[in-house]
């Protein structure tokens, strides 16, 4: 017999017997509901009586209080719980009791009748107290006769709710041992379906269940090792394998979504911390090729797969400069003007990939423009450069915020190494002639010394005084002054080609450390000096304001001078060099024969 036969003939009985068990379980199941029923009943009827028999006693109170008090407000009150006693004796007499006897019957109206008397001497008593005769409501509300109607009132309620009480358990009895009857019915066919199930399941569990399980087990095992990789079977039976075969895959799919986003999100904190590492390697960084070189190692690991230039404004000239760029052929490199650039217009990152249609940035070429993004490195409200992106793939969406996140660091690193190098400026240059001031002196010719013994070399010094420059000053105005201290101090870094380190001393005098310099070579340059001063001529509103001079005095380390004393020996050739006329070049050396001279 084929086992689609066997499979028929214990369908057929399956439902029969099932049928007779739905039938056994529908009709237990409306013994059980009137078993519910005559609870719910008993509930409803026992919570109302319950109810009216308390606000009995509740009405009965606020009418004696008010009789009594003289109470005004506690008369409205009474008069409002009366109406809604009156609801609920209106319910309960609209709710139908099944089965109820006709003692439980007289009973409960011989309760609703106690309580409408007890309410009408209420309301007299009530009624004589707002007349003006409150002694016939006292005596009324508190008489023999008031008491008992009371106590009428309360045993009624007991004696109908002990009534339903006994009528609700012998219901609840025999809903119960017919229930019980009709379940073990129903368990005995649910036992006989259970054993022609059995007996078919072993002709066809072979054919239609083992094997596929066996497939869907190693499935699920290497599912388990989340072997992603593997396939499901294709099982198109309409059946529990089908939907266990179809719920394997929507897992298998559900494990792939899973996998690539823990891929992301490990690719996003790794893009963190990188950032966070960029971050603390910008705060150490103290010059300008510093940030360049941790821009050019971080950004390209930030935003992979995009090539990117860092441009900074110089201010000078008006225009972006490009110092480093990266993952983008040479030649890419050129400066533009801020208004080219939509970021740098708007203040605001600029892409026209993140929208479908936006303008160009003109800095861009027309082939990447499309995929360019920019960004504005801002700082306290004023553009410092820009930030961008111009071959970015288009296969993923691009990391705007990690972008504006670089953006925002890199400007405030860029930021404080301005303000760093302007403060530095300040505090080490002369503001009117660009030279070293005397704050930086003392480093510097520490410095000098220290490498002139090591290298085992020598050292120069020269000190240079404007002549009469008091007198000048006087004459012209302090204006004209700066005018001839500006155009000394050009004449004397000229000279000098990267040769020394020239200082601005005092009011009218320059200090020169000259490094690896002899006395030969030192005077050859303060002669030049000397003559390029004299030669040179000065004006002023386009008037002369010359001729002018200046005094030169030399010392030379360690020949002239000890290391402390160095600057102490070139002021006092100077000192000689003023005494001796002005206007010519004294070396320490001589200004000693000067002092020992009679």
């Amino acid at each position: 017999m084929r086992i689609a036969t066997l499979t028929n003939i214990a369908y057929i009985a399956t439902v029969c017997l099932t049928l007779s068990s739905g039938v056994s379980l529908f009709v237990a199941s409306n013994a059980e509901q009137a078993e519910r029923a005559a609870v719910q009943q008993s509930r409803d009827f026992d919570a109302l009586t319950e109810e009216l028999e308390k606000e009995a006693f509740s009405l009965s109170n606020l009418a004696r209080q008010a009789v009594v008090k003289e109470d005004e407000e506690v008369s409205q009150a009474w008069k409002a719980k009366l109406a809604q006693d009156r609801i609920m004796e209106a319910h309960l007499a609209a709710l139908r009791d099944n089965g109820a006897s006709q003692s439980e019957l007289h009973i409960l109206q011989t309760a609703l009748m106690a309580l409408d008397k007890l309410e009408e001497e209420q309301r007299t008593a009530v009624t004589a107290f707002e007349t003006g005769k409150r002694d016939d409501g006292v005596r009324l509300l508190f008489s023999r006769e008031y008491e008992a109607n009371l106590a009428q009132v309360e045993n009624a309620f007991t004696q109908f709710r002990s009534l339903l009480d006994q009528r609700t358990d012998t219901a609840i009895a025999e809903a119960t041992q017919l229930s019980q009857r009709l379940r073990t019915l129903s368990e005995i066919m649910v036992g006989l379906t259970a054993l022609l199930f059995l007996f078919v399941l072993g002709f066809i569990i072979r054919h239609r269940i083992l094997r596929p399980v066996i497939t869907l087990s190693d499935v699920v095992n290497r599912l388990a090792t989340q072997d992603y990789a593997v396939q499901t079977p294709a099982i198109s039976h309409v059946d529990e394998i089908g939907d266990m075969a179809q719920a394997i895959s929507i897992f298998r799919e559900n494990g792939l979504a899973r996998q690539r986003l823990e891929q992301e999100r490990d690719a996003d904190w790794e893009t963190r911390k990188l950032l966070a590492r960029m971050t603390r390697r910008l705060q150490g960084c103290d010059s300008y090729s510093d940030i360049i070189l941790a821009t050019t190692v971080f950004a390209p690991h930030i935003i992979p797969n995009a090539g990117g230039q860092l441009y900074i404004l110089d201010d000078h000239i008006d225009m972006m400069r490009c110092v480093a760029h990266w993952l983008l052929p040479e030649g890419g490199e050129s400066s533009f003007a801020p208004e080219h650039c939509w970021a740098l217009k708007r203040g605001h990152l600029h892409s026209p990939l993140r929208d479908a249609v936006d303008m160009p940035c003109a800095h861009v070429p027309a082939e990447l423009s499309a995929r360019a993004i920019c960004v504005p490195l801002i700082a306290q409200n004023k553009i410092i450069g820009l930030l961008s992106f111009t071959n970015h793939t288009p296969e993923s969406e691009p990391p705007y915020i990690y972008i504006e996140l670089m953006a925002e660091t890199l400007a405030l690193a860029l930021a404080n190494q301005k303000l760093r190098e302007s403060l530095t400026r300040k505090a080490t240059f002369d503001a009117l002639t660009g030279m070293r001031n005397r704050t930086d002196l003392d480093d510097t010719l520490h410095a000098a010394i220290e490498q002139a013994k090591a290298s085992q070399s020598v050292l120069s010094c020269m000190m240079l005084d404007i002549d009469h420059f008091k007198k000048l000053n006087d004459t012209w105005g302090h204006e004209a002054g700066d005018k001839v201290l500006t155009e000394i101090a050009a004449i004397i870094a000229g000279c000098l080609k990267n040769s020394g380190t020239a200082f601005r001393y005092g009011g009218e005098e320059f200090l020169i450390i000259l490094p690896d310099m002899n006395e030969a070579q030192t005077r050859a340059l303060a002669e030049a000096i000397l003559e390029n001063v004299a030669s040179h001529p000065m004006r002023y509103d386009a008037q002369l304001i010359g001729p002018v001079s200046v005094s030169i005095g030399l010392a030379v380390w360690p020949h002239h001078a000890r290391s402390d004393n160095l600057v102490r020996a070139a002021d006092l050739a100077l000192y000689h060099a003023k005494e001796n006329g002005r206007g010519q070049i004294r070396v320490a050396r001589d200004a000693v024969v000067q002092d020992t001279a009679p």
